[in-house]
């Protein structure tokens, strides 16, 4: 195992998630490719400020989690293990993917938010997307909340 592709969120999943990748890629010596994908095209309607304002806006938090990702990355860097990152857009199940491919991974390790059986049906599940069309292993660590239900 030579690569490790983790998908970032910033959710509550993600400290417990970035342990996990750290421990995993320690030991088989793997690269981690740490990936934040935002969805294709922000909706603009239904604000009362205009256009340019909720664009700016949508920008800055583009670059808050540019700047979370990079941090992360140098996080992992600083435990000793190799890490590179991207922030893209567009559909965040085919990117995601798609950067997998790119980068070759051997192994997908994302989180769980365990919404619960409402959400998954209206909503869709991004794990469950990828595990469906991963052409490589997927690891799928629970949410914190998940662990304290049990």
């Amino acid at each position: 195992m030579k690569t490790i592709l983790v998908a970032i969120d910033f959710s509550t999943v993600t400290e417990p998630m970035m342990a996990v990748a750290v421990q995993m890629a320690r030991a088989f010596d793997a690269k981690l490719c740490l990936v934040h994908v935002e969805p294709p095209d922000p909706s603009f309607v239904g604000y009362e400020a205009g256009p340019q304002t909720v664009r700016d806006a949508v920008a800055e938090e583009f670059r808050e989690e540019h700047r979370k990702l990079h941090a992360l990355q140098k996080e992992v860097e600083a435990q000793g293990v190799a890490a590179t990152s991207q922030f893209i857009q567009g559909p965040t199940i085919e990117k995601i993917l798609e950067v997998g491919d790119e980068q070759e991974a051997d192994l997908l390790v994302m989180g769980s938010h365990g919404h619960g059986a409402l959400h998954h049906l209206l909503v869709g599940s991004v794990s469950e997307g990828v595990l469906r069309k991963a052409r490589c292993p997927v690891l799928v660590v629970p949410s914190p909340r998940d662990r304290q239900e049990k």
